[in-house]
């Protein structure tokens, strides 16, 4: 076939046109395309840095007062917890008195009532902090807190059983407050040595709570009216309710889902919630009452048989069956689950020593509520060195080496007020106990809390700090059971020295 020239140039000239404008076009759709997908993908990223790094920018962006208030009001949640742990151990005999309790083990429920509370319920709270707002349900337990504390004062018109109902119903606002404080301090500070501190400060709170808890109380009930021990830390819980509101930062947008209500309540697994409640209550009701009524009672032996059922159950209904576990399965590990052992073991020894110390001092020695809360004070000293010595230690060594050393100093603390003599002088060994049993305390829980924080994502901060705190609050209770059967058996209802050792 024949071309002339006219019809070859137009061809090469319009083929290489055609060519390079196709290239173009095709580089320019690839550019598009490029930029479209490195678009999604810087989103995507900014996504991810922002539920990441909201912490740090939460934190970062508090002015130094507006930090100050924001840690105070939160360590109140163990600093209140503490004290209204310690202001009954301290005029526990007094409330008695004005009562007419003469048995011991009815006076120890003025103690176990309110932990048995403080411990099961906070098994769920912290899921209803991640699907609420921590913040939220912080405010609400310090408000429920505040106003069953007040109920407690107003018992003295009435009789034991309402103070008792009253305490134990009072324990339910610890058991929201400290599993979201915790969550807000684990959502607002990075993993570091600035968190492994603030942690470190709520949990020398608890030695300085339960002391400024007895001392008050000693005050009162020895110089005034008990009743105004209860009155003044309901004001004190409502002063700092406000205050958090205002001190608290809000959340970052991205950290609650925004989820029909009807959804937030499938993911609460309250089944299990219900479950893992009822046997837990179930164990420490059986425990608690047997030294009152004795273990021949069939109610006791059918309680206790009941609630050990319903643990496995609660545990098939969480690995089975449930959507959205109550515990996460991270935190079903070897590790955690030793941790959590460790931890019960601790605290339940802490709570055997913090009530038969004021046993020993007030009942033994005859010692007064005022100058018996001077005897155990060295624990704030002590216990605010604690604190800070494992802020640092947390930051350099693993925190299973902390958790060892502080069931070391719980160990400690408590052979030492189990083999003081009845007239030994007080800087032999009762001294030397109350500054050794707030390390165990202050190493321990802060020590375990950084485990599980670490251990969960960070939508499920709250789970993991409702696992520490159930586990240490349910412990001082359940010590408590523990020990009120040794003594009954021991010290059959004397007066002697055999029975709190």
């Amino acid at each position: 076939m024949d071309f002339d020239g006219t019809e070859m140039a137009e061809l090469t000239d319009e083929t290489p046109r055609t060519s390079i404008s196709g290239t173009k076009e095709q580089r320019e759709w690839d550019n598009v395309d490029v930029e479209k997908s490195m678009s999604k993908e810087r989103r995507a990223r900014d996504e991810h840095l922002s539920r990441t790094k909201s912490a740090v920018s939460i934190a970062e962006t508090l002015s130094l007062p507006r930090e100050i208030a924001f840690v105070s009001v939160i360590c109140m949640a163990n600093f209140m917890t503490q004290a209204a742990l310690g202001q009954v151990l301290a005029i526990a005999h007094i409330i008695g008195d004005s009562f007419g309790i003469t048995d011991p083990g009815v006076l120890s429920w003025l103690i176990a009532g309110y932990s048995l509370t403080v411990g099961t319920f906070i098994l769920i709270s912290g899921r209803l902090g991640d699907a609420f707002g921590h913040k939220r349900l912080l405010l609400i337990g310090y408000a429920w807190f505040s106003f069953w504390s007040m109920v407690c004062g107003l018992a003295v018109y009435s009789n034991y059983i309402l103070f008792i109902f009253a305490r134990v119903l009072q324990g339910i606002g610890p058991a929201i407050a400290l599993p979201n404080s915790l969550a807000i301090l684990g959502v607002t500070y990075a993993p570091g040595k600035r968190k492994a501190m603030v942690f470190a400060i709520f949990g020398a709170m608890a030695p300085n709570g339960s002391i400024a808890g007895s001392v008050f109380a000693g005050i009162f009930g020895q110089l005034a009216w008990w009743p105004w021990a209860f009155w003044a830390l309901a004001i004190a819980l409502a002063i700092t309710t406000v205050l958090g509101y205002f001190a608290i930062p809000e959340p970052p947008k991205e950290a609650l889902a925004k989820k029909a209500l009807s959804q937030k309540i499938r993911e609460l697994d309250l089944e299990s919630a219900a479950v893992g409640i009822a046997g837990l209550i179930l164990i420490n009701f059986a425990w608690n009452q047997a030294p009152i009524v004795g273990w021949d009672k069939a109610y006791i032996i059918v309680t206790l048989v009941l609630g050990i059922a319903l643990m496995p159950l609660f545990f098939y209904i969480e690995l089975r069956w449930a959507k959205q576990p109550l515990i996460p399965k991270e935190c079903l590990t070897t590790t955690v689950g030793f941790v959590l052992a460790c931890t019960a073991c601790g605290w339940a020894c802490f709570g055997i020593w913090a009530y038969y110390i004021w046993q020993y001092i007030e009942v033994i020695r005859g010692i007064g509520p005022i100058l018996a809360s001077a005897w155990i004070s060295p624990v704030c000293i002590s216990g605010a060195i604690a604190a800070i010595a494992t802020g640092h230690l947390l930051g350099k060594i693993r925190p299973a080496a902390v958790m060892c050393t502080a069931l070391t100093f719980f160990t400690t603390g408590t052979i030492l007020i189990m083999t003081a003599p009845m007239h030994q002088s007080y800087w032999a060994q009762t001294f030397v106990c109350t500054a050794v049993i707030p390390w165990g305390m202050d190493m321990s829980f802060p020590a375990a809390t950084l485990i599980l924080s670490n251990a969960v994502n960070r939508e499920h901060q709250g789970i993991a700090a409702s696992l520490v705190n159930t586990v240490v609050n349910y412990s001082i209770s359940l010590g408590l059971g523990f020990a009120g059967t040794v003594e009954v058996n021991v010290n059959r209802g004397g007066g002697s020295l055999f029975g709190p050792r």
